[in-house]
């Protein structure tokens, strides 16, 4: 039985390396891939970029209406036509950025069309608060992997701070992509309060 695996980390941790390195293993050793992500990513405009510089265009992108069904099945046929083989895996960045809706739909795709889905994301945004598509994939997923980074301190890293200007925020809108303002820092629990003034989704200390 094929199955969906949530694999998730703060920023900075190796989340898009280790999709590009997952994509090259399947294929090195000749199976056919797909590679997706979110159109509300727009680092890299259809490209998934790495950190180290790595980089590489994905298959198709999701809007947040998007049908995952049947975007994937247009693509598999496509990749059936042109190399004669089915498709291994589909590969999926920045889940958190799927709608519950579509996260189904991956679950969907590995149950009932056979194939495994490996999707990659974050699981809080910088208030700490879980985003829809990863709090969909913490319950349905089949398998659950954090990937680690460390804290300034040395510390495990669990939260993402948010800067805009060099100076930490706590409000706003959950998403706001990678800018010329706009900033992220892997923080462990002590540092994200130490930053925030204890404060947490939005709470201050009572």
């Amino acid at each position: 039985m094929a199955k969906l695996y949530f694999r998730y980390g703060a920023m900075n941790s190796g989340k898009s390396t280790a999709l590009l390195q997952a994509a090259f293993n399947y294929e090195e050793r000749g199976h056919e891939v797909l590679l997706a992500k979110p159109s509300i990513d727009t680092k890299g405009d259809r490209e998934i970029v790495s950190r180290l510089g790595v980089a590489r265009e994905v298959d198709f992108t999701i809007a947040p209406d998007g049908d995952v069904l049947a975007a994937f099945a247009q693509h598999r046929v496509r990749v059936q036509a042109e190399t004669g083989r089915d498709v291994s895996c589909l590969l999926v960045d920045e889940a958190q950025f799927l709608t519950e809706r579509q996260v189904d739909d991956l679950l969907r795709i590995a149950l009932l069309e056979g194939v495994p889905v490996l999707a990659y994301g974050i699981r809080t945004d910088f208030q700490t608060v879980a985003f829809p598509g990863s709090r969909r994939l913490l319950e349905v997923a089949h398998s659950l992997e954090e990937l680690k980074t460390i804290c300034r301190c040395g510390r495990k890293a669990i939260f993402n701070g948010r800067r805009i200007d060099g100076v930490y925020v706590f409000d706003g809108d959950q998403v706001a992509i990678d800018g010329v303002e706009v900033t992220y820092e892997s923080l462990c629990g002590v540092c994200y309060l130490q930053e925030s003034g204890g404060v947490l989704n939005g709470h201050p200390v009572v």
